[in-house]
């Protein structure tokens, strides 16, 4: 009987052409058509930023998907799911879409670079959304890799909201950390609008220091292997996750020009 072809998720905070090369956009882009290749199959969803030209870029609205509401605090707010493709690639791209929080004109940060003060809901928006879609396309994962800090929410609800779910049930996390970490600190409720069904205030250590750090540090906690994806991680987190008994791949210079990285994460896939 033939070895059956194993499944990998993409949670992407960036995905070039949809937003300007960067390191993580460029291994949005080019990683899980790498990995495609390497004949497994393949997902990727990123957060429909509004600077995202959706004319220009074909997206397209899945009724099908769309409809389901995601609850922060006491706000329901509406998911829409939009697609597009990247031809050369072969692959689709899954937006995490909705009018409050990807509708701005920007990414994280307004005109004088002020760090939107809903960025703790947009980051348990899209981590909520991401899943709930996965379930509704009843496509089981074997790995979710999580790139960038709007994820980092995702190994906390996976491990603890959605264990259960048998379309998870399988599933491990490969968090792949860069320095887009925000360096601010996040509003003081932000756990507390983050507490959703079976997690409790104790699996989610943010509270008194609700940053980005501590939020990397809480994604790492819940994350079955961990790529250091920058040469300018906070050194108190590298050690943080080096600490953790789970595998740690080191950054290396160059992988991304010349793309090995994708073996290394490959073979990480593998292994896990």
């Amino acid at each position: 009987m033939a070895e059956t072809m194993k499944k990998i998720l993409f949670v992407n905070s960036e995905i070039f052409p949809y937003l300007p090369e960067s390191e993580i956009a460029t291994v949005g882009r080019y990683l899980p058509q790498g990995i495609q290749e390497r004949k497994k199959e393949i997902r990727s969803f990123m957060p429909r930023f509004g600077c995202i030209n959706e004319r220009k870029n074909q997206l397209h609205e899945v009724i099908r998907l769309s409809g389901i509401n995601i609850v922060i605090g006491d706000v329901d707010h509406p998911l829409v799911i939009k697609v597009a493709s990247i031809p050369s690639a072969r692959i689709q791209v899954y937006f995490i879409d909705n009018e409050d929080y990807f509708r701005r004109k920007a990414v994280y940060a307004d005109a004088e670079g002020r760090f939107f003060s809903d960025n703790d809901e947009r980051a348990i928006f899209f981590a909520k959304g991401v899943l709930e879609t996965v379930k509704k396309l009843r496509w089981a994962p074997d790995i979710i890799h999580c790139q960038g800090w709007i994820s980092h929410l995702v190994p906390v609800y996976l491990k603890k909201v959605f264990r259960d779910d048998p379309i998870f049930s399988s599933s491990k996390v490969v968090l792949s950390l860069y320095d887009d970490i925000p360096a601010v600190s996040f509003p003081d409720d932000f756990a507390a609008k983050a507490i959703t069904g079976s997690l409790r205030p104790e699996d989610l250590p943010i509270s008194e220091k609700a940053d980005g750090i501590k939020l990397a540090e809480t994604a790492a906690r819940y994350s079955d292997g961990i790529i250091l994806a920058s040469p300018n991680l906070d050194q108190n987190l590298v050690k943080y996750c080096k600490a953790l008994k789970v595998p740690v791949l080191p950054y290396r210079e160059g992988s991304v020009a010349d793309g090995s990285y994708i073996d290394d994460y490959n073979a990480l896939y593998d292994k896990l």
